[in-house]
């Protein structure tokens, strides 16, 4: 048998809001650490303000590395800096340390790559992302980042796919890639189901970056055609949680951008831009809504669905990507093609015409959530995926 007391295992990622993949970095620590497991997570020094040392749990620390600037960078510009933060890297901590290296994001992945060639850290991989997923949804080419992609899940030892999806799509582009293993993203404890009753007016919720391919004018398109019917018995509303200042008004929930007070014409007074919100506040939205939406044009896993079925709210999402894993058509939520206006407002019809629907999509759905999106059960098997992949010093590791 191959077993550890403890895992020392360095993760490297961005520091920035603790959303998306860096709150995966974040809970998958946590979660980890109450395994027993000791784990170092290294992130550019994007706050000044910020210690260089900080811990969290009981055994994980946040480690900040300036690379020659400790400011916010934009990540469009991270891959200059690579260089300098290994080599700050280096001079911080003896890697060799480490029992397991475990990377995020084609940048950090760079880096993964360079350091398995000085030390003999096993290197698992999670990609978050991918830019053929991108290329194919939006048309926008990033060349470089897809050659360092197909690189990177070629040489790591394994690599973490969150969706089957994401695996075929590894498969199908990389014509030698790692062992895959697929393990789905958990969420926050904060996202938990509580009894309640939706009420008037029945309300759908969005959340995230307001960009056209999150599907963000999809989705006010559909909401003017649903509340423009005519058909509806009942009054309607539209929460959009997320944006950036130049973009909404929190205060006065309403648009600033001239593309969004464009899209919104006609419908001011039934959408709410409610701005960027903590988990707790963002959880209490989700369980009093008829249904989130999130009705983007491609994503690698989807957060939000999970985030929000967790909830114990039934979704309406794209089938694009992840997301035909992560919501179940007409189990835990409705499945919709990306970037239709009329099939998003019929589907949103469907629960606003019977919102005993919804519920009954709901209770499955926060189970569904419960059994697929547990950090603690994800953990366990991340664990497992380590201790198979340090075998590969004396033997290969075979995925299953």
């Amino acid at each position: 048998m191959f077993h550890f007391r403890s895992w020392s295992s360095l993760s490297a990622t961005r520091d920035k809001p603790s959303r998306g993949q860096n709150n995966y970095v974040k809970q998958l620590a946590l979660a980890l650490d109450a395994r027993g497991h000791s784990v170092d997570v290294f992130t550019h020094w994007s706050n000044a303000e910020s210690p260089q040392y900080e811990t969290f749990g009981n055994r994980c620390r946040v480690i900040r590395v300036a690379a020659g600037k400790k400011k916010f960078v934009d990540k469009t510009e991270m891959l200059h800096l690579l260089p300098a933060f290994l080599n700050e890297m280096k001079v911080l901590q003896n890697l060799s340390d480490y029992d397991i290296m475990h990377t995020h994001y084609w940048l950090s992945g760079l880096l993964g790559s360079e350091l398995s060639k000085e030390v003999k850290i096993p290197w698992v991989h999670t990609s978050h992302s991918l830019a053929i997923a991108k290329q194919r949804a939006t048309g926008i080419k990033q060349p470089q980042r897809l050659k360092a992609e197909r690189m990177i899940l070629s040489k790591a030892d394994a690599v973490i796919a969150t969706t089957l999806d994401e695996k075929a799509l590894i498969k199908a582009t990389v014509k030698h890639p790692s062992p895959i293993r697929v393990l789905p993203i958990g969420v926050s404890p904060v996202f938990t189901p509580e009894p309640h009753s939706i009420h008037s007016p029945l309300t759908f919720t969005f959340a995230g970056r307001l960009e056209k391919t999150k599907g963000i004018y999809t989705l006010l398109r559909a909401f003017k055609l649903l509340s423009g019917s005519g058909l509806l018995e009942v009054p309607i509303r539209l929460r959009i949680i997320g944006g950036e200042p130049d973009q909404v008004d929190p205060q006065t929930k309403c648009a600033v951008s001239d593309e969004l007070r464009a899209a919104v014409k006609g419908i001011e007074d039934h959408v709410d831009f409610l701005g960027c919100l903590p988990p707790e506040r963002l959880a209490a939205h989700f369980r009093s809504s008829l249904a989130v939406i999130v009705p983007s044009y491609y994503e690698s896993f989807g957060m939000v669905a999970a985030e929000a079925q967790a909830c114990g709210s039934p979704v309406i999402a794209s089938n694009v990507g992840g997301l035909g894993d992560i919501v179940i058509n007409k189990e835990t939520g409705l499945q919709v093609k990306p970037n239709s206006t009329s099939e998003l407002a019929s589907a949103m019809g469907l629960f606003t015409k019977r919102p005993d629907i919804a519920a009954q999509l709901g209770k499955k759905a926060a189970k569904f959530a419960q059994q697929n999106f547990n950090w603690k059960v994800i953990a366990k098997k991340v664990d497992k995926l380590y201790e198979g992949v340090s075998r590969t010093v004396q033997e290969p590791y075979v995925s299953n």
